[in-house]
């Protein structure tokens, strides 16, 4: 067996986080890195000590609401999001990292990321979000694809 790259190896772990995920539309994991190190992790779901949408039912779906937008209609918190949320709830600085993320982020997390200091995105698959797009083109920050050749 050969040993993963970077990529590979964080791109799996973002992977196995978003199995930890409560979202009945789509599960989605990252992982914040810096210097080859983690800093944090988040899945998408509902913030602490409220109830799931395993338990309540999914407000975008009963609303028929289109993937990629009207992010603001759900329950859940962006794997993104909880990320760089916990890495602050722990008082770690997330300057200057990387995000491996298992979907391209929406607008909401694109300025979040932008915000914090990110310097580079790292996804697996699309996202349909135009918004999303031109914001982290125009903030300079380094994003590219990568696709798990091989899955756990």
């Amino acid at each position: 067996m050969s040993r993963p790259s970077y990529d590979e190896y964080f791109m799996e772990m973002a992977q196995l986080v978003s199995s930890r995920s409560t979202c009945l539309r789509r599960k989605v994991g990252a992982v914040i890195v810096k210097e080859k190190r983690v800093l944090s992790t988040g899945y998408n779901g509902a913030p602490k000590g409220t109830a799931h949408c395993e338990q309540t039912g999914c407000i975008r779906e009963q609303l028929n609401v289109p993937s990629g937008t009207r992010h603001e209609l759900c329950r859940g918190v962006h794997a993104e999001q909880n990320a760089v949320t916990q890495a602050a709830y722990f008082g770690v600085s997330v300057n200057g990292a990387t995000i491996y993320t298992t979907t391209h982020p929406c607008s909401l997390c694109a300025k979040i990321l932008i915000n914090a200091g990110i310097k580079e995105i790292v996804y697996s698959e699309g996202y349909a979000d135009e918004l999303s797009k031109e914001l982290l083109d125009e903030a300079d920050l380094s994003i590219r694809q990568f696709k798990i050749e091989k899955s756990l």
